[in-house]
């Protein structure tokens, strides 16, 4: 496991070092304040930061830190990592026809049990929040249309 770690941090660092050569080739900064290249060339530093990291954790890590594992994850992680794929399929397919915010709301308060949440007023909090006010935020501050649905909420 340790150089499959490893190798999956070299990956990444080469993604994220491709990025960022990439995103030099775009502006940092503009007459309104960050520029096209701005987002990306941070999140290309970011994410080399992280490989980096990840790296220096994996070289570290003994052998035998990793000998119980398997190849293959555990009932209860498939069981939720299936529930998450699922969740995402079906939040792409009700985007547009029941808009962001319900499709959301539908969605952080289907997975957030799935993946062991047990408060209700919690999972209500975050599902409103994570719906409604991330719509409003982006919707009418940052004026990013996002879909609507039919229902027009």
């Amino acid at each position: 496991m340790r150089r499959g770690w490893q190798i999956a941090g070299v990956c990444l660092a080469g993604l994220f070092a491709g990025a960022l050569f990439l995103s030099l080739g775009y502006s940092l900064s503009d007459a309104l304040g960050p520029g096209s290249g701005f987002f990306p060339f941070w999140l290309s530093v970011a994410g080399l930061g992280l490989c980096v990291l990840l790296l220096v954790e994996a070289s570290k890590a003994g052998r035998d830190s990793d000998a119980d594992m398997g190849l293959l994850p555990g009932r209860e992680a498939a069981w939720r990592a299936g529930a998450v794929l699922i969740a995402l399929v079906a939040a792409a397919a009700l985007l547009e026809p029941l808009g962001f915010r319900l499709t959301m709301l539908l969605f952080i308060a289907g997975l957030l049990p799935a993946l062991g949440a047990r408060s209700p007023v919690a999972i209500g909090a975050c599902a409103l929040i994570g719906s409604f006010g991330v719509f409003h935020v982006f919707y009418y501050w940052l004026k990013v249309p996002l879909p609507v649905g039919t229902l027009g909420l």
